[in-house]
């Protein structure tokens, strides 16, 4: 066939020969392999004309090398490839432009020609190129000419292909579709860190855009150091094929190289810059369908297992209390002044949580807490003080005034649980309502922003903006990392299942109210459940929010991941002290007002924390003061008032305490923590002036983690002091919460991606998936981190259970 195809060819070119040398052109018919030196000047121009055969169905490439000697900017050497369908032009000196208008100056230039189309029929296809070589130039320009035929244009499945490019020399190869694959990753792989290069995927349409200044006009692309990684979908490209295209970029500020120095004059000119790259490219398949699918099932099902346990444990504690009810029933009262199954508490409520008191016929007398609701029928509802006032002071009414209680050394819980039940409970169920709130007016403009981002991604196909892990990145629809999405289920299904055991122990608890005696609101830890649904709300919309970070995750939007990992620490710390003192807690409204302010000044550590020396200083003076302000709250349980007399006041207390006359401390042990918690804090501030941490959102989200693990240890080791003890459950919280974060703390600190550097030094930390070929290492954080809150909210939830037999002018407060 190729021997009957010759003498066509030759006719064909011929004619092609003598239609060029009658136009006025001189062309010389030019063979594959061969260098060609000549030179031209004004009035010469040389044409080339290079014909090849093709095989029906087969892709054919031609690389064209020139050079020249000259450095006249003035003249450049002119080529310009004409083929059937297209023409390639460039100059020689080929210029590129970088930062304060430098230029980069290549007298050595090689090009990829677009390749002809495969046709359809029988035999083979002629092709013709022609090349023209021009200068302006009134002396002659020597130059160089190679033309050769790529042996290894279309690259293989699951075959390294290794080769170099420089800026002058990008280079583009094909890639066509097994009949089996539906998505492809594109691995490209380099020793070296530097020059910087960009990998771009195009469609087969001419011309290529292949140069620094074009390679982002058309596909999609990313620059690289030492690793990049593209997913590339058959359904995206219509013919099934596409190019991968190679660009060293002529500058490496773009990829965290030095930014090249303003200088103006001559020296902005650099000539032959010796910017070579070794590049390796590996195509390799993606996943199937069917591993969606076993990762969407592994998901819901590893956190529906939760669900079943706590079914579980909450059928096994009702047929223990069944049980006990049963046992109760059945023996007569002992007189020792222990209730009875005759009680009707005690039927309703599960063990571990039992409002059971003292016999009902037993004396009051000597207790401190004087209970309002006890002239109230049950199930009233009220927000009225039901304290009645008397025009005189008596000796009860100093007693019972917060400012003399709270004075006393030993604090009890029945010191600080004195306001009507209803009231209080209603004041922390703002908490509910408001978080709910927040979360809606936070939430939507979160997710219309992250749906610009990911669109804009699509759009323009620069996968620059996204800090993802390129190497375990499956996409899903308009989604380019679907898994790192999927992997944020956890938090939403395991924050609606701590709703449900929440609200189970407020529907018991409602109900052994109803059925309460004068003495059951006097023992054991005052019942709010306000804060706790608050919790369960945060970290659902942990869920939520860091799932609409992780599609397009990113330096300006890292604030939607960390805002409700501080209302979550904020909220813990807030429900851990209002255990002990339900009386005196914040409200609603001025504990989501500090939030507030948190989150604005994360905002403004995005826009400003990165350098600005000011801002740091203004923080770790607002952090310091802050810390002592809410230290001396606490200190003096809410009785020093915040006001700008404050430091005054603050001052005379030092003077007259310590200076003065040192003195024991009242509170030693809240005077130890205080202390304890302050040096930690300022440990923050001083660290936050020296070092200047770019990540300032973490930042403070280490702050906020921190002090609440100090002060869970100070509540947990007051607790053991004050011969206290931990039940089954909460002991087994207590260990789980503990293994489980320090296995999702491993996972967090194999950092895979960071916007702290440029995206190309972050795809340098890009792994492969390590769970079921489908989740990353972060998907597990995300995984772990879910079951390590819904343990801790646990721990808080389940902590002081053994006191719900204790009467509450026995219980230390701390």
């Amino acid at each position: 066939m190729a021997g009957a195809a010759a003498p066509v060819l030759g006719a064909l070119l011929c004619a092609l020969l003598w239609a060029a040398a009658a136009a006025g052109g001189s062309p010389a018919p030019g063979t594959f392999g061969r260098v060609y030196r000549g030179t031209v000047n004004i009035s010469t121009e040389r044409v080339y004309a290079f014909a090849y055969s093709s095989e029906p169905g087969q892709v054919d490439a031609v690389r064209v090398y020139v050079n020249s000697n000259s450095e006249n900017l003035q003249y450049p050497v002119l080529f310009v490839v004409r083929q059937q369908k297209g023409v390639l032009s460039w100059q020689v000196p080929l210029i590129f432009r970088g930062l304060y208008q430098k230029t980069y100056n290549y007298q050595e230039v090689s090009r990829t020609l677009c390749p002809s189309e495969p046709t359809a029929e029988m035999g083979p296809s002629d092709q013709v190129i022609f090349v023209d070589v021009a200068s302006m130039a009134p002396f002659n320009i020597a130059y160089e000419l190679l033309v050769t035929r790529l042996e290894n244009f279309q690259l293989e499945t699951n075959k390294a292909f290794n080769f170099t490019a420089s800026p002058s020399q990008p280079q583009y190869f094909l890639y066509k579709f097994p009949q089996d694959v539906d998505s492809v990753i594109i691995k490209v792989v380099s020793d070296a860190v530097y020059p910087c290069s960009v990998v771009s995927v195009q469609d087969i349409v001419c011309p290529v855009y292949d140069l620094d200044h074009n390679v982002e006009f058309n596909g999609v692309y990313q620059s690289m150091t030492k690793q990049a990684a593209i997913t590339v979908q058959r359904k995206d490209f219509p013919g099934e094929q596409f190019f991968v295209v190679f660009v060293i970029k002529p500058e490496d500020y773009a990829c965290g190289g030095s930014v090249p120095s303003s200088i103006h004059g001559n020296v902005n000119r650099t000539w032959n810059l010796q910017r070579t790259k070794n590049l390796q490219v590996t195509i390799v398949p993606s996943i199937k369908k069917s591993v969606y699918v076993q990762a969407m099932f592994f998901s819901f099902l590893s956190f529906l297992s939760f669900y079943l346990g706590s079914v579980v444990v909450a059928f096994v504690h009702y047929i223990r209390v069944q049980r006990k009810a049963l046992a109760d029933r059945l023996s007569p009262e002992d007189g020792s002044g222990i209730m009875t199954s005759s009680h009707p508490i005690t039927a309703s409520t599960p063990e571990g949580s039992s409002y059971g008191a003292i016999d009902e016929s037993s004396s009051s007398g000597g207790r401190q807490l004087s209970s309002p609701e006890r002239g109230l029928p049950a199930g009233s509802d009220t927000d009225s003080s039901v304290e009645e006032e008397s025009d005189f002071d008596t000796m009860p009414e100093i007693e019972s005034d917060k400012n003399i209680i709270r004075t006393k050394v030993f604090l009890y819980l029945s010191d600080l649980s004195r306001k009507d039940r209803r009231i209080v409970s209603k004041k922390y169920k703002i908490y509910f309502w408001n978080i709910i709130t927040i979360a809606v007016f936070y939430a939507l403009p979160v997710i219309q922003l992250v749906i610009t981002y990911q669109t804009v991604v699509n759009v323009t196909g620069n996968q620059d903006i996204c800090y993802y892990n390129f190497l375990c990145a499956h996409p899903l629809g308009v989604l380019s990392a679907f898994n790192n999405i999927l992997s944020n289920v956890g938090h939403m299904l395991l924050g609606f299942l701590f709703l449900l055991i929440v609200l189970r122990r407020d529907i018991l608890h409602r109900r052994a109210m109803e059925m309460k005696d004068i003495y059951t609101l006097d023992y054991g830890i005052p019942k709010h459940f306000g804060l706790f649904y608050a919790m369960g709300i945060a970290l659902m919309m942990e869920g939520v929010l860091s799932a609409c970070y992780h599609v397009c995750p990113n330096y300006s939007n890292f604030q939607f991941d960390t805002s409700f990992m501080y209302m979550i620490a904020g909220l813990c710390m807030l429900k851990l002290y209002q255990t002990r003192h339900p009386d005196i807690n914040a409200s609603a409204y001025s504990a989501y007002a500090s939030f507030a302010v948190v989150i604005c000044l994360a905002v403004l550590g995005v826009v400003f924390g990165k350098n600005d020396m000011w801002f740091w200083v203004i923080f770790s003076i607002i952090h310091v003061f802050a810390s002592l302000a809410l230290s001396t709250q606490i200190y003096y349980m809410g009785r020093f008032k915040i006001d700008l007399g404050i430091f005054r006041r603050a001052v005379m207390v030092l003077y007259t305490d310590c200076i003065q006359q040192c003195s024991r401390p009242m509170y030693m042990d809240r005077m130890v923590l205080l202390i304890v918690g302050n040096l930690v804090n300022w440990s923050f501030a001083i660290f936050g002036l020296v070092y200047r941490p770019r990540d300032f959102a973490s930042y403070i989200l280490g702050i906020f983690i921190c002090n609440l693990l100090l002060y869970l240890a100070f509540y947990i080791i007051m607790k053991l002091r004050s011969s206290e003890k931990l039940l089954p459950i909460p002991m087994f919280c207590i260990m789980a919460t503990a293994v489980v974060w320090a296995a999702a703390l491993y996972f967090f600190f194999q950092t895979l991606s960071s916007w702290e550097e440029t995206p190309a030094e972050s795809r340098e930390k890009n792994r492969p998936c390590i769970l079921l070929g489908f989740f990353d290492d972060h998907d597990v954080w995300h995984f772990l981190s879910a079951a390590a809150l819904f343990f801790s909210f646990l721990v808080l939830l389940t902590l002081d259970d053994d006191l719900d037999v204790v009467r509450r002018d026995k219980i230390p407060v701390f």
